[in-house]
């Protein structure tokens, strides 16, 4: 069996210079060449996941098919590649040193002082190949999070630097990515930064192979040649990776500079084939060439932060180059919504989806967007707690159950027509314990849900403690509301309609997690085409 090669990906000088698309566009250039390529990434906070963080403080959280709340990269990975990730694709400092204290309980170092080098590396290192063993994989790539110099950083930076060492020659590499600012009282490019970035690297013990800049200003080749010279790369190794229109240009663009052929030169793999970039590049072409655009309104309690919602904008993207449409997000927060002004923020909208979310602020404010909504019939959808906010809402104004509500907002309502899952009783810990990854789904046929997916079977990512009251399913149904996706297993209701609405559905599943270019998600595919049509109709 052929040997798995590694790329390490690094970043230096500033953080957010988009380490994570760069190894999805690099990944995805090899797979276009023919490669088996995954990547994973390594995360210095202690936190054991992300699931536990507010999306103030590191944008969504991503789950996987396997349950695992993950980074919000990890969803750029699956979109690029249209690969799945799993639990051993997302680890974090917190993981790691759980994992070693869990062995030094159990006493498995033998009455050895317990280090960070060497256990800690160890550790990393182990984790690091585990993809890389399975035989799945030709390449697999590991983004290291954080910048170069960061404190929390140093072990992962040690254990490249180890593993680089175990591999051997043409066996693994290091992509670092840094920043080539422009000031503008100079009116030149500083290539300062990215020499001190690469000697803190170096200060480590490892050599960067490749150097991916970002900028906004074309790099010259005189400053190509200065940054090869002071930072110790082959002159090819200097990779430009400027400001692009939308993320889905990068992997032309690094194709452009050559990133795929210098990278599979330093790993000695041959260039199987030209990469076949085709279906890539007809999305592409559909996103920027629409034929009609939509507005479309995302109700959420953490809208100043687009990286909250990564993973829906992502999916619109999608769905509206198979739709030949542009589908213009307004973000509208729902602190701010009320009686009074809600037909000035919602009225103009084609559609409006009310976004997923924990806890009861914002919460009255999302229930009345989707009494006007479903009022006034402009097409809906609801994700997780905004399918629940639905079921709220029909309850207290359709079906005469005055003030209905989540036993998670009121836990003495009358009427709990949303309540915690049984499973959820007896649960203490917060972290990794919701009801989490993919779970079955039956559609009930003559629905819009149906139609969307054009099957009875299907499966889709949770993430949720709070589920539909079964309890009051007669009721609800009597006044009107359908029940058109239910898990066999569980008889959890999963998809709810209104009768007299042209589109309105609620799931309690995350369908954007599963949006990808290749295969844009049928429900948001739906939804986009539902506007497009209640916009055409307007006029």
């Amino acid at each position: 069996m052929a040997k798995t090669k590694y790329i390490f990906v690094t970043g230096g000088v500033s953080s957010s210079l988009g380490k994570g698309i760069i190894a999805a566009s690099l990944a995805k250039l090899l797979q276009a060449r023919g490669y088996r390529v995954t990547i994973q990434k390594f995360d210095p906070y202690i936190n054991v996941d992300p699931g536990t963080l507010n999306p103030y403080e590191h944008g969504e959280c991503f789950v996987t098919e396997d349950g695992a709340e993950t980074d919000l990269d990890l969803g750029h990975y699956e979109r690029f590649l249209n690969v799945h990730t799993s639990q051993a694709n997302n680890v974090t400092t917190g993981r790691i040193y759980q994992s070693v204290i869990e062995k030094e309980r159990r006493g498995e170092f033998l009455g050895k002082t317990v280090q960070v080098v060497p256990h800690i590396t160890n550790e990393i290192k182990q984790r690091m190949q585990i993809l890389g063993q399975t035989g799945d994989y030709d390449i697999v790539i590991t983004e290291i999070g954080g910048t170069v110099g960061d404190i929390e950083s140093l072990p992962y930076i040690e254990s490249v630097r180890q593993l680089l060492w175990d591999l051997g020659e043409n066996n693994g590499i290091v992509v670092h990515l840094t920043l080539v600012p422009f000031l503008a009282a100079a009116g030149e490019l500083k290539t300062k930064p990215t020499q001190h970035s690469v000697k803190t690297l170096m200060e480590s013990g490892i050599k960067a192979d490749i150097l991916v800049c970002r900028t906004e200003h074309e790099l010259s080749d005189d400053l190509r040649y200065k940054l090869a010279l002071f930072c110790n790369v082959k002159r090819e190794a200097v990779i430009q990776s400027i400001d692009a229109s939308t993320i889905y240009d990068v992997p032309n663009m690094m194709l452009l500079e050559g990133l795929d052929k210098v990278t599979l030169k330093k790993l000695a793999l041959p260039d199987k084939k030209e990469p076949d970039l085709t279906q890539w590049n007809a999305f592409l072409q559909r996103h920027k060439n629409p034929k009609n655009r939509v507005k479309i309104g995302l109700v959420g309690k953490y809208v100043e932060l687009q990286d909250s919602y990564k993973s829906i904008l992502e999916a619109f993207i999608h769905a509206g180059a198979e739709n030949e449409v542009k589908v213009e997000v307004e973000s509208i927060h729902s602190e701010h919504l009320d009686s009074e002004n809600i037909r000035e923020k919602l009225g103009h909208l084609d559609g409006v989806l009310v976004a997923p979310g924990f806890g009861n602020r914002g919460i009255e404010g999302k229930i009345e967007a989707i009494r006007f909504v479903r009022e006034n019939k402009i097409p809906f959808l609801g994700i997780c707690l905004g399918m629940q906010m639905a079921v709220i809402e029909f309850a207290r104004n359709k079906a005469n159950l005055l003030n209905a509500n989540s036993t998670e907002m009121d836990i003495n309502t009358e009427y709990p027509v949303i309540n915690l899952m049984e499973s959820q009783k007896e649960v203490t810990n917060k972290g990794g314990t919701m009801r989490l990854g993919a779970w079955d789904c039956k559609l009930l046929k003559n629905s819009n849900i149906y139609e969307a997916y054009g099957k009875e079977n299907i499966s889709e990512r949770h993430r949720h403690r709070y589920e539909f009251n079964n309890e009051f399913k007669d009721t609800l149904e009597k006044a009107g509301l359908r029940c058109t996706g239910v898990n066999p297993e569980t008889n959890l209701v999963e998809v709810i309609e209104i009768q007299d609405h042209p589109w309105f559905v609620g799931v309690q599943y995350h369908p954007e997690y599963k949006s990808t270019v290749a295969n844009p998600h049928p429900l948001f595919v739906a939804f986009v085409k539902a506007a497009l049509k209640y916009k055409l109709n307007k006029k």
